[in-house]
């Protein structure tokens, strides 16, 4: 009993704890392209820059309440300087749309075009970020880094193996839940998301009905900027904040998107699950998880891994062609708000 308690352990510590908090940063990027490409019709490939930019703005002035002995006690500073970050986001969301999306949504320009011109505004924001920040790994934590250590949880307990709980993960979970709940809230109940709802799902329509597109493309706007600088964040926060890194996590984001239903909201949450315990369970190590199971004549030798965690965004890349190849419209058929 006592091995098989070590084991639960061990998949709470490696695999459960760490894919819902990567499951919660992957669904709300995959929230924000969501509203976009229901909404305005493209698929934003900058989404990842957004999110890197909402962070160093975050960086920037976290180091600044530090340098003041401004904090929040136990708690990250950089929940201080969030709210910053956001505002900063969504400016940059606002500009970006006005001098460069208008110009070619006013065109009725196609959806792959508004998808090329969202890369080149991917380079523009990666450049700018790079100048101001630089390419080198940033650590931005402080406050108190666990809530409970494993050395702590193995003298409670008396197993071998001790569960590590950390408060960027809680962070993480809590901040995640808030936002999904008051973005749906605001969607079903509110009278500019039930707007919002009607113009993704008949523009047309919509418009005859009175809806200003203008009001529904900057509130979309400033959700985005939203979702993006908290969901970049608390990327940084759980793990670290590399300009690169972003840039990279436009896959899993995208994938979890599509495998979810591309423009469902509720999809973009269940793809961002999937995608990060897909990842995580098929890279993860089980030879000690096995080692506690099996008897010592069978225990495995090697790793017992399918992936390197070199590949783990390979994995995020076969989910989504199998996905597009078996079921292409995702889990929950796509565009509706």
């Amino acid at each position: 009993m006592i091995d098989f308690l070590n084991s639960i352990i061990v998949l709470l510590n490696f695999i459960v704890i760490p894919g819902i908090s990567y499951g919660s940063q992957l669904a709300l990027g995959a929230l924000g392209v969501t509203f976009v490409y229901a909404i305005l019709r493209f698929a934003n490939f900058a989404h990842g820059e957004i999110m890197s930019f909402g962070s160093m703005i975050t960086i920037l002035f976290t180091w600044f309440f530090q340098s003041q002995n401004i904090g929040l006690g136990i708690l990250p500073t950089a929940l201080l300087a969030l709210p910053i970050g956001i505002i900063a986001t969504i400016i940059l969301c606002i500009i970006s749309d006005k001098f460069v999306f208008q110009y070619y949504r006013y065109q009725k320009s196609v959806p792959v075009v508004l998808a090329m011109v969202s890369i080149g505004v991917m380079f523009v924001i990666n450049a700018i970020i790079r100048i101001i920040i630089g390419t080198e790994t940033i650590k931005f934590s402080d406050g108190q880094k666990f809530i409970m250590k494993a050395k702590q949880f193995k003298v409670m307990t008396g197993l071998n193996e001790g569960l590590a709980l950390k408060s960027s993960q809680v962070i993480t979970i809590l901040i995640t839940i808030l936002l999904l709940t008051f973005t749906f809230w605001f969607l079903q109940k509110t009278k500019t998301g039930k707007s919002m709802r009607a113009f993704s799902d008949n523009e047309d329509l919509a418009l005859l009905s009175g809806i200003n597109p203008d009001r529904v493309v900057f509130t979309t706007w400033i959700i985005v900027g939203v979702l993006a600088c908290v969901a970049g964040t608390l990327y940084g926060l759980d793990k670290s904040y590399k300009p690169i890194i972003y840039l990279n996590l436009v896959l899993p984001i995208f994938a979890s998107a599509i495998v979810g239903g591309i423009g469902s909201p509720f999809g973009a949450v269940v793809g961002g699950y999937v995608i990060a315990f897909s990842e995580i369970m098929v890279t993860y190590a089980y030879k000690k998880f096995f080692v506690y199971l099996l008897p010592s004549s069978i225990e495995p030798t090697g790793l017992v891994q399918l992936l390197s965690t070199d590949y783990k965004f390979a994995v995020s890349f076969s989910i989504l062609v199998i996905v597009l190849l078996v079921r292409p419209s995702g889990i929950f058929k796509g565009r509706v708000l």
